[in-house]
């Protein structure tokens, strides 16, 4: 009796560690609430990315199905595809196409314009010739303007079906406005259109490619069973409305800040550089690149490479001057003076009561002229600055060599302007008196003379 019940007090010894261990274990596999909470997040957060990938990636599926049943949609017969073949009345071979460039960057809100703010011309052509459709009802067709993907046609621009050109025709985003808002369609006269107000509502960020077309095609119910083939334009990105504070302008104002010009970044090194020589404006940019090109290049430092220097000045150029003017006088006298536009480019030479344009002037005039230009850039404190349409009281002289009676000139060496250069008037040269010049009147640090003027516009450029 006594044995068993020790036996059985040795056997419940024995399992109470047993136990005690299989209630550890089960505490360290049991997890934190913290950790818990983290796997429920990651499992939330995986769910809320696929439900936002589900329909870009149905959308790209959907996309390529379409373009490759498009690919297979032509009839075929014994077992080749059918000719693309773009046929009008007697055998034209018709075809739509943009005759202007679109005016870039293009913002959301903002007009679409050709290039210099330019319309938009359409053409129907026959391919055949090369000539514009001009009679026919194909040449008072109504056409659909439309949105293409950029990247549409580029392996293969030969040519396209209707039902390719269709497949490539971008819609708006799910829940946002049209793409395209204005004037949708527009109506051929002569086989000549010009399209109307046309505005982009969002920008090219979210397809594929980056980039829109603008794509022209037939309205439907006109010239049916006639195949005129599409116009597309370039590709092209449109930007967000917020990008159009940095926008260039085409062309440039001479009051325009420096940074529109092109390869010159707002708050860049380049802008920098140039505040700091004093150089704010289009118009002072300009004016350093007539008097002082080099001096230029050396502030703008070696960042600037010779091809941006030049996409630069060409853009720079492309700005339209006022008609403001400066001369600058040998003597007080002010018979003999040269003239400069606003941009200290040489206009021509004052004489008397006679002005000669730059390109009128001969060669030994254009060596007196010369001198005078570079005497006037070294003492441009004494230039005197005319409020700017025209100089009333001085005859212009357009041919290029004067006859010796009205414009006689001694040596090319000038001691004296007034020795030298002698004006003789005709007998129908009509005098007018000079208004008096007030040189106490300073302007930007300069003499101004203010005169009542007629417009007299030199270089070709107007208001």
């Amino acid at each position: 009796m006594h044995t068993r019940l020790m036996e059985r007090t040795n056997s419940m010894r024995g399992k109470r560690p047993m136990e005690a261990g299989e209630e550890e274990q089960a505490e360290r596999k049991r997890p934190a609430l913290a950790s818990v909470i983290i796997e429920a997040l990651k499992v939330d957060s995986l769910q809320k990315l696929c439900s936002s990938l589900e329909p870009i990636l149905r959308r790209v599926v959907s996309e390529e199905v379409e373009r490759a049943l498009a690919k297979l949609g032509p009839a075929r017969v014994n077992g080749r595809s059918s000719p693309k073949r773009i046929e009008g009345p007697n055998g034209q071979n018709l075809q739509l196409e943009f005759k202007s460039n679109l005016a870039l960057p293009i913002f959301t809100g903002g007009k679409v314009e050709g290039e210099q703010g330019a319309a938009i011309h359409v053409v129907l052509v026959d391919t055949n010739t090369g000539r514009v459709v001009t009679s026919g009802p194909e040449s008072s067709v109504k056409l659909d303007i439309v949105v293409l993907e950029g990247d549409f046609n580029n392996e293969d621009d030969e040519g396209w079906t209707q039902e390719e050109f269709d497949t490539h025709v971008v819609k708006e985003r799910e829940g946002k406005r049209p793409l395209l808002t204005g004037d949708l369609q527009v109506t051929l006269k002569e086989g000549v259109g010009t399209l109307g107000d046309l505005t982009f509502t969002d920008n090219s960020s979210w397809i594929r490619s980056r980039k829109f077309r603008l794509g022209l095609k037939v309205a439907s119910g006109f010239c049916e069973g006639m195949r005129i083939r599409e116009a597309k334009t370039e590709a092209f990105t449109v930007k967000d409305h917020r990008g159009e504070l940095y926008k260039k302008h085409y062309p440039p104002a001479l009051n325009d800040e420096v940074w529109r010009l092109e390869k010159i970044g707002k708050d860049g090194a380049f802008h920098k550089r140039l505040n700091k020589a004093g150089i704010f404006t289009v118009e002072e940019f300009l004016q350093l690149v007539v008097q002082d090109s080099q001096k230029l290049r050396n502030i703008l430092g070696s960042g600037m490479s010779n091809k941006m220097w030049e996409a630069l000045l060409e853009h720079a150029k492309t700005c339209v001057l006022s008609g403001k003017l400066y001369v600058y006088y040998t003597e007080d006298t002010r018979n003999v003076g040269v003239v400069f536009n606003n941009i200290y480019e040489l206009s021509g030479l004052i004489a008397g009561e006679q002005f000669h344009s730059a390109d009128a002037l001969s060669d030994s005039q254009k060596v007196y002229v010369d001198a005078l230009v570079k005497k006037a850039y070294d003492n441009w404190d004494q230039v005197i600055q005319y409020d700017g349409k025209s100089l009333l009281n001085f005859k212009q002289s357009k041919r290029p060599a004067a006859p010796r009676t009205e414009f006689q000139m001694g040596p090319i060496n000038y001691p004296e302007a007034s020795d030298q250069l002698q004006l003789h008037r005709t007998s129908n040269s009509v005098h007018s008196e000079q208004p008096p010049l007030d040189p106490a009147l300073p302007i930007g640090g300069k003499h101004c003379a203010c005169m009542s003027i007629e417009p007299l516009f030199f270089g070709g450029e107007r208001e």
